[in-house]
């Protein structure tokens, strides 16, 4: 439908698969913007406030100015707060290339609040981590668990080795939906339903008992 001028501007054809996958990628990777951020804590931060700096839209995961480092040894635990039910699909984190770069990461859902003293408690699921400085190492979430997020925490447990750890970019892919709406919907529905469907409903359990 859009095929007609879609070249143009680019002046080089055969390039457009690779120049267009980032923007498919950044779309996906729009998770961010259902980020409560007034909420969002991180824990073991050296400077308040930094950890809220990373989750950035996706054309500025390679910048370098914004950045969360840990304070008193390498880990680190956001605490993250959607504005509605995600259903979280993958996760990026980039930091420098060398060994303050995360080395294992935790996942958690829906416990609020969370401190380092909930992080024995086993995770939904856990990654060991690759240096990603250039933040394009996708781990894919089991998807059956991450279903119904309505609160997310990242437990960043060790590094490569360094004293502290340094994160430029986290990068959450899923779907989102207001589940409060569809709440109100479902409700609406069942209220108008129900006059109509009673006799029925009524019936048909007690043949069953009978029977």
């Amino acid at each position: 439908m859009s095929g007609h001028g879609h070249g143009h501007g680019h002046g080089h054809g055969c390039g457009c698969e690779a120049e267009h996958e980032p923007a498919e990628r950044g779309l996906e990777y729009g998770l961010y913007r259902r980020i409560d951020l007034e909420k969002l804590q991180c824990l073991n931060e050296s400077r308040d406030g930094d950890g809220k700096l990373v989750f950035k839209p996706w054309d500025q995961r390679n910048e370098r100015d914004k950045y969360v480092e840990s304070d008193a040894d390498e880990e680190l635990l956001f605490n993250i707060p959607f504005t509605g039910s995600v259903k979280l699909k993958g996760i990026i984190i980039s930091g420098e290339n060398d060994d303050s770069h995360p080395a294992e990461v935790r996942l958690y859902k829906n416990i609020p609040q969370m401190s380092f003293d909930d992080t024995g408690r086993e995770p939904e699921q856990a990654f060991r981590l690759n240096r990603d400085p250039v933040a394009e190492l996708e781990y894919p979430t089991k998807i059956a668990r991450f279903s119904n997020v309505q609160h997310l925490s990242i437990h960043i447990s060790k590094n490569f080795g360094a004293e502290s750890t340094r994160v430029y970019y986290i990068g959450l892919r899923g779907e989102y939906s207001e589940a409060h709406r569809h709440e109100v919907t479902i409700c609406n529905y069942e209220a108008s339903a129900n006059p109509a469907d009673h006799k029925v409903e009524s019936i048909i359990p007690q043949t069953n008992f009978i029977s």
